[in-house]
């Protein structure tokens, strides 16, 4: 295969991924409204999981399909730095030039902190040499990855049982999710339809754009493997970076639409959600591989990459907590930071 075929499977492929993401986000919207979950909530769990699904495809079929431990873990780190270098560039779209971080809810934290916790799990299963395994292919880091990822979950849903009060919600989110519910145009975001939305239609077409997320992030492996070979790249930076970006896309179009329509934390709650759910992909891609363990076979350059993203996630929570109430430029200063530590973590994968 030359290159051409290569990278334009490839760009077709993430293509076709932005498109879907781009309407998920809206029937997720609506499934926040009619379900009266909010934002948050769904961002972080519903969305991000079907945002999180090209991840779970392209590691699997890395895993089990092509055999490449470093396409898989690269996949999955990469992604975690880009979701965080994604929050960091939507700065520069909230409305009334406001920082996100300062008008998305504090509860964020909690999930922030949390992927710090299983992001240094990750660092300890790529430091750790012979790593124990409870089947010859299964480590037992996996069996830790589930089942503090399920306990994350459980315990951000207790505190935001906590929090569903209208007090909780910031007021440009609440004012996008009024104004989505009620079918008024919104700039840049992605139109109704104009038959009527039922909860059944909703939910329908829900999983109908996260079936053609899937089917297409099947073939994204495949087509990186191929670009690893015809560029003489090393496999480990292809999946932090191509493979990350290309199935980060979803990603990219729910959080845009999100923050153009004001439900600031639907965007920011799927972004730091699909961080924690991408290191519970990660225990999945291990039982796919069964070449043996799979952070045992990965190479020890992807601690870059966790280290970047616990850097990252670290920002996050400081601005989170710090809450500026406003910004000079472009970019408030802790999303400007975030951007940074990406770009530096880019830089040092390629010369390594």
């Amino acid at each position: 295969m030359n290159a051409v075929v290569a990278f334009g499977g490839f760009a077709l492929g993430a293509t076709v991924i932005f498109l879907a993401g781009r309407r998920l986000s809206f029937y997720g919207d609506r499934i926040a409204v009619i379900s009266g979950w909010g934002g948050a909530w769904v961002g972080l769990v519903l969305m991000a999981a079907v945002t999180s699904l090209p991840e779970l495809m392209v590691g699997i079929s890395s895993s089990a399909v092509v055999g490449s431990a470093d396409l898989a873990v690269g996949d999955v780190l990469g992604s975690c730095a880009v979701n965080l270098f994604i929050l960091a560039a939507m700065d520069a779209f909230v409305p009334e030039h406001r920082p996100i971080l300062g008008v998305a809810s504090g509860s964020h934290v909690l999930a922030a902190a949390l992927g710090i916790i299983l992001l240094a799990l990750v660092g300890v299963g790529l430091v750790i040499p012979g790593t124990i395994a409870i089947t010859p292919w299964i480590g037992l880091s996996s069996v830790v990855f589930i089942v503090v990822y399920l306990s994350s979950v459980r315990l951000i849903y207790l505190h935001a049982r906590r929090s569903w009060t209208l007090e909780d919600i910031p007021a440009a989110a609440l004012e996008g999710s009024i104004r989505g519910a009620a079918g008024e145009s919104v700039p840049g975001a992605v139109q109704a339809p104009a038959e009527p939305l039922t909860k059944r239609v909703v939910v329908r077409r829900y999983v109908l754009f996260a079936g053609v997320i899937v089917v297409v992030a099947t073939t994204l492996p495949w087509f990186a493997e191929r670009i690893a070979v015809v560029t003489g790249l090393q496999e480990s930076f292809v999946g932090t970076l191509f493979l990350a970006i290309s199935t980060s896309l979803p990603e990219v179009a729910v959080s845009l639409a999100a923050v153009r329509i004001g439900a600031v934390d639907l965007a920011v709650g799927n972004l730091l959600g699909s961080n924690l759910f991408n290191i519970l992909i990660l225990a999945l891609d291990d039982v796919a591989y069964t070449r043996g363990l799979l952070l045992e076979d990965a190479s020890r350059v992807h601690l870059v990459s966790v280290l970047a993203a616990i850097s990252m996630s670290a920002v996050v929570i400081i601005g989170l907590t710090y809450r500026l109430r406003g910004k000079r430029f472009l970019l408030a200063w802790d999303a400007a930071l975030v951007l940074l530590v990406y770009v530096a973590n880019v830089i040092v994968l390629f010369n390594l």
